[in-house]
């Protein structure tokens, strides 16, 4: 089995897990009980607090969630709500991930005006127009850092200084895609507001958490016990924020050395695609080290990720959150790509857990099964 779509969810880290394990069975105390159980839960709740503030290398606030959609949530319906008095102008770009867009097509219904960035071919924002689309009335910006869908990387910490040269705008971070691939610092970048996923990073699915660095008050989307500093109500995930942190400590610690590893591998499957007729690149040469979207324009990807399936092999066509709808990637739309391209578009996302000679198995694979599988599409066309 070779798995290749570690952009949907990646392999939980053996030692994560034990971290996990051991905190609920050992650790189960309800951390906001009175009691000695409790108060140790509490204990470790804030560790793991301090310690995830540690590894994005600020002093900002962890509010822990359930991960990046509820995160993303928090941050971009909090801010608008609490700063409506100040203006109604929101800025995002066209290809986030569903999570934040149609969040902010909710705040249009709600009376917002939201600006959305365009991309140029390699799926990147310009700094011009984001410069020019800042407003007196211009509340929030929110930018992916690292795409879902074809790894492209945006000028974050470009994209933060103009923003706070130019406005009093929030600026939030989807960067649960980069986070344990590429370097992000909050402060340099003037992050106010990140998202972390950690079954992103070998963590466990149901954990994340947004990290805020601003004293701007966020308006809580969750009623109830006033947990996590009033902003997300609810018994607090001891064991996941545990399990959090650990991920974030492992992904930290072999960030540089991981990322070496992903390159390799992306560059040695880009080779490879770029010498296929049948195949076309669609991730630009300076994409994240772990996302390569690629098409093959004969074909739709459906029947790519299926053919390769039967031979042990598991990609997707394109986010996992939406590789089930049937309408046009909206990300492969803002590229101006070509019908066939985008309908034959698949994506192969890595990790450090797949090896050169994975790659160069997988290689052999897709000279086995692809081009039978064109042959026979074009018997049909003549």
């Amino acid at each position: 089995m070779l798995y290749l779509d570690n952009s949907a969810t990646t392999k939980p880290d053996p030692a994560v897990l034990e971290s996990y394990i051991k905190v609920t069975e050992q650790y189960y105390g309800n951390p906001s009980s009175l009691h000695g159980m409790g108060e140790t839960a509490a204990q470790l709740v804030e560790m793991a607090r301090k310690s995830a503030a540690l590894y994005l290398n600020g002093s900002g606030k962890v509010i822990f969630t359930s991960g990046g959609t509820e995160s993303n949530n928090l941050a971009i319906k909090g801010f608008a709500q609490s700063l409506r008095s100040r203006g109604n102008h929101l800025i995002t770009t066209n290809i986030e991930h569903p999570s934040v867009l149609e969040v902010f097509r909710h705040l249009e219904k709600e009376g917002f005006a939201v600006t959305y960035l365009p991309v140029d071919e390699r799926g990147v924002i310009s700094i011009d127009q984001l410069r020019s689309a800042l407003k007196k009335e211009t509340i929030l910006v929110s930018i992916m850092h690292v795409n879902n869908e074809i790894g492209s990387v945006q000028p974050i910490e470009e994209a933060g200084r103009v923003i706070k040269n130019h406005s009093r705008a929030m600026f939030h971070v989807d960067a649960v895609q980069s986070f344990g691939k590429l370097p992000i610092d909050p402060d340099k970048a003037g992050i106010d507001a990140l998202s972390l996923s950690a079954h992103k990073f070998h963590g466990l699915k149901g954990t994340g958490l947004l990290y805020l660095n601003t004293d701007q008050q966020v308006v809580s989307q969750m009623l109830g016990g006033s947990q996590e500093f009033g902003l997300r109500s609810g018994t607090v995930h001891t064991a996941g924020a545990v399990a959090l942190a650990k991920a974030m400590r492992l992904a930290s610690e072999q960030l540089e050395e991981h990322r070496k590893h992903l390159i390799e591998g992306r560059d040695l499957l880009r080779n490879f695609f770029e010498t296929r007729e049948e195949a076309e690149v669609v991730s630009a040469n300076d994409q994240a080290p772990h996302i390569l979207a690629v098409s093959v324009p004969l074909l739709k990807g459906e029947v790519v990720v299926h053919a390769l399936e039967k031979m042990g092999v598991y990609l997707s066509t394109s986010s996992a959150c939406s590789s089930r709808i049937t309408k046009k990637s909206h990300v492969l739309k803002a590229l101006g790509l070509s019908d066939d391209v985008i309908k034959g578009a698949f994506r192969i996302s890595l990790s450090p857990d797949v090896s050169l000679n994975d790659l160069e198995e997988f290689k052999k694979i897709w000279e086995e099964v692809i081009p039978p599988l064109l042959e026979g599409v074009k018997r049909n066309e003549r």
